[in-house]
């Protein structure tokens, strides 16, 4: 068992193999929390996060998660509870970051019921319910943040993007009810909005375009494409104490993108 720390607070960040992920996770453990880092699909990439906190005198440990496979999630809290008891000496965590996920666009009139399903599984339902069945986790006073998108306020609003747009929308207004039903455990719950951000999402489009790159900066009032860490301080901060007077809110971290 590691005992580093008296009563360590630990934060569970999905989809932290790469992207605002990974970002998320350095940051909130350069603050000093455990961070147990959720995979997919990429393994190896939430090792080499977990390296590098580690590098930097950070406590983290990988754990795989389907965040589309909902019946696996009471599976994964008892993996996890065992986890915290034997890398932390804790039942709790302190801190929930919903942000797994996928990105992409398809247009209206070819859109898919698997597809439709496939955003809703992924993007809505599976955060949705893994923060219920890690509700009996959460210390008292804790922090859930959810990663919504831009695309889901008016001015970023662009074709193909109805589905996924429609599934973080829903993600947003159920972020407001939880804040509001979780306050008598002083949980707080709020999401962020990243614009267009340098991932791999959209099948690394900004690697296969780089050509886009100048239409978005273009369009975003500080001049520059997102970076995954301009999110993860953000995701860091909204995770730790000293957003403690802030909950309900869907906060724009996206550089002033669509103004």
């Amino acid at each position: 068992m590691n005992t580093q720390t008296a009563n360590p607070a630990v934060a569970v960040v999905t989809g932290a193999s790469a992207g605002i992920g990974r970002s998320a996770a350095i940051e909130i453990a350069a603050r000093g929390m455990g961070v147990v880092v959720t995979y997919n699909s990429r393994p190896e990439g939430a090792e080499q996060t977990v390296s590098i906190i580690r590098d930097n005198g950070g406590h983290a440990v990988a754990l795989p998660l389907d965040i589309g496979q909902s019946d696996t999630f009471p599976a994964f809290k008892s993996q996890l509870a065992r986890l915290l008891s034997d890398e932390w000496g804790t039942d709790k965590i302190h801190s929930l970051v919903n942000n797994a996920g996928f990105g992409g666009g398809r247009g209206f009139a070819e859109m898919s019921e698997e597809l439709f399903d496939q955003y809703y599984r992924v993007l809505f339902r599976g955060p949705y319910f893994l923060t219920q069945t890690l509700l009996p986790l959460i210390h008292d006073g804790g922090s859930i943040i959810n990663t919504s998108s831009s695309s889901v306020r008016p001015g970023d609003t662009e074709a193909g993007y109805s589905g996924y747009a429609a599934m973080k929308g829903g993600l947003v207004v159920a972020t407001r009810f939880l804040a509001k039903e979780l306050s008598p455990r002083g949980i707080r719950v709020n999401s962020i909005a990243p614009g267009p951000t340098r991932t791999r999402i959209s099948d690394d489009a900004f690697e296969k375009y780089p050509e886009i790159i100048d239409g978005i900066a273009a369009k975003t009032a500080l001049g520059r494409v997102g970076e995954p860490e301009d999110i993860g301080k953000v995701i860091a901060f909204l995770a730790s104490d000293d957003s403690a007077w802030i909950t309900g809110q869907d906060i724009q971290v996206a550089g002033g993108y669509a103004l």
